[in-house]
């Protein structure tokens, strides 16, 4: 599984995930926090516990557990004592890692963290979804994709055309990044939009 931040990169700035990491991350709060970050930029332990409805004193725990880390770090020219920013570097993270998937602990991380990872992603699809039904196409909603289809595929040939895909989001992620302030001069509304893609084996009832 791989995870990018909103922010420019190149394909060498994929992190994986060690044990250690990836332990550190294992817990639903921190993923949320985490994906915030990723997702809407640089927060406050205020403002994440706003977005949350955890405490300030919650979310600072489980950012500082994070940093820890290097999962996310503190921007040292913004803030005071009393208000720290936090961001996550710029790049991508994988994982599992082959270190990780030798013990029963990392799997058991690996896990939870991407079942946080997961739900969250569905419950933004499920909102994007009834926000839609119970509205009038805006253009938003016109250009959005939601597909799927289904293909028999070879072990190689999954791998090639994962590999073909995540080629076409690189691309896609390189060229655009999400900025907060277009300007006074633009015409055109920016909003965070998740890239997803999914292909995998299906598993039959007789397996």
């Amino acid at each position: 599984m791989t995870e990018d931040n909103a922010e420019k990169r190149t394909p060498r700035d994929i992190r994986t995930l060690d044990s250690g990491a990836l332990r550190a991350l294992a817990h639903p709060v921190r993923v949320r926090l985490y994906d915030i970050l990723s997702q809407q930029g640089p927060q406050t332990a205020s403002s994440l516990a706003a977005m949350t409805g955890d405490s300030s004193g919650s979310t600072s725990y489980h950012l500082r557990a994070l940093a820890k880390h290097d999962l996310i770090r503190e921007i040292p020219d913004r803030g005071t004592a009393r208000e720290r920013w936090w961001e996550r570097p710029t790049g991508g993270v994988s994982f599992p890692g082959a270190d990780t998937m030798r013990t029963p602990a990392g799997r058991a991380a690996t896990q939870v963290v991407m079942g946080e990872f997961l739900d969250r992603r569905h419950e933004q699809l499920m909102r994007f979804v009834e926000s839609t039904l119970r509205e009038e196409l805006d253009p938003w909603a016109e250009n959005a994709l939601i597909t799927s289809a289904t293909v028999s595929l070879t072990v190689e040939q999954l791998r090639e055309v994962n590999a073909r895909i995540q080629r076409v989001i690189d691309d896609v992620v390189d060229e655009y990044r999400v900025d907060p302030d277009p300007g006074p001069n633009s015409s055109s509304e920016h909003r965070i939009v998740s890239l997803r893609a999914e292909a995998f084996p299906i598993t039959t009832e007789s397996d």
